[in-house]
């Protein structure tokens, strides 16, 4: 959700060709990178905690982990 929205405010910013939109779009992205690890990360710990924590082993933050064989 967080990545879309930057990707949405990068288009826009190549699309008005504005260097402020896109600083915005970056800014937006340390807002929801320090959203997410101070708030909804514990939140999550604390609401599943062994489920959570497995998931975490397995599924990357923001990128997709390739599987290892």
């Amino acid at each position: 959700m967080y990545l879309g929205a930057a990707l949405a405010l990068s288009g826009a910013a190549l699309f008005y060709r504005s260097p402020a939109l896109l600083m915005y779009a970056g800014l937006f992205l340390v807002a929801a990178h320090l959203f997410v690890i101070g708030y909804e990360e514990p939140a999550l710990r604390r609401s599943f905690s062994e489920n959570y924590e497995s998931d975490c082993r397995t599924v990357g933050r923001w990128w997709i982990r390739r599987r290892t064989r």
